[in-house]
């Protein structure tokens, strides 16, 4: 039986990892993997990095037969801070990978927001005089 060997073609995604040193683990339950379908993911993570910094991502990709929908995608992002973690299920591959990077959009999102609103609260000032108080 001859081994299939796999070629990256990606070279400027690999410098981009490589210039982050972002550790990409993927795995695949009852799944083949494939050149076509870890390099979507590779690029779809690589993607958030301008917007978070992420030190790891664990992907899990898993094909459960006996449940539906039978695809289940699994993503912990390691970042600074809380780390980011989103789930979905569908009945493809792709759709079930989609909408798991569309929950990690918008965890990234609230989390960019929060930070804003939080540095707008501390920006306003006091009011001068207390509520309540009379002049004594």
């Amino acid at each position: 039986m001859k081994r299939r060997q796999r070629r990256r073609s990606r070279v400027g995604a690999a410098k981009a990892a490589k210039e982050n040193d972002m550790k990409l683990t993927l795995q695949h339950h009852h799944l083949r993997s494939t050149d076509e379908l870890d390099s979507l993911i590779e690029e779809r993570i690589l993607a958030l990095q301008p917007r978070l910094q992420i030190d790891e991502a664990n992907v899990r990709l898993e094909c459960r037969h006996e449940e539906s929908p039978p695809f289940s995608v699994r993503v912990h992002l390691v970042t600074p801070g809380p780390d980011v973690v989103a789930e979905s299920c569908d009945h493809t591959l792709h759709a079930a990978i989609g909408k798991v990077m569309s929950e990690l959009e918008s965890h990234i999102d609230s989390r960019a927001l929060k930070r804003v609103r939080r540095l707008r609260s501390n920006l306003q000032e006091p009011p001068l005089m207390p509520l309540g108080r009379g002049r004594g």
